[in-house]
């Protein structure tokens, strides 16, 4: 006999399958002083994207930051701000021309959707259905 899921989880079996939350991949910010463009424009509101391995590896692989390891956060910096008040675009001359509080900002702000994300993940057990959390890098973070 066929049951609907919401009859099968009031009688105690299994919940019904839900869809997995979004995941957020752009975060708004407001700059503490603002960018201010060749015509005195101060561009304050922005979003920032999370970074894909691309965008890693590639910043990594340019040749200024062989010679310059600290150009490497400008590199990423303009590749996943996606926009900055009415500015046209985000580039590496825009982030070079940030005040160093906003570059800060903007630093912090990376690393902490970046990298400062938990190691857990929510899971549900297939038989009983029970929600609980795992940790998924170990038991030592960093280094194996």
């Amino acid at each position: 006999m066929l049951t609907h899921p919401s009859a099968a989880a009031e009688a105690g079996g299994a919940p019904p399958q839900t869809e997995p939350a979004a995941i957020m991949t752009r975060y708004p910010f407001v700059l503490p002083r603002g960018y201010v463009d060749e015509r005195g424009t101060v561009h304050r509101d922005g979003v920032m994207r999370l970074a894909t391995a691309r965008d890693e590896i590639t910043s990594q692989g340019d040749p200024r930051v062989r010679q310059n390891p600290v150009y490497l956060s400008v590199l990423l910096l303009s590749r996943t701000v996606t926009r900055l008040g009415t500015a046209p675009g985000v580039d590496t001359l825009v982030i070079e021309n940030l005040f160093a509080s906003d570059l800060a900002f903007l630093q912090d702000l990376y690393r902490r959707i970046n990298q400062e994300g938990h190691t857990e993940a929510d899971v549900t057990c297939p038989a009983c259905g029970h929600g609980f959390a795992v940790d998924i890098a170990g038991d030592a973070p960093g280094e194996s």
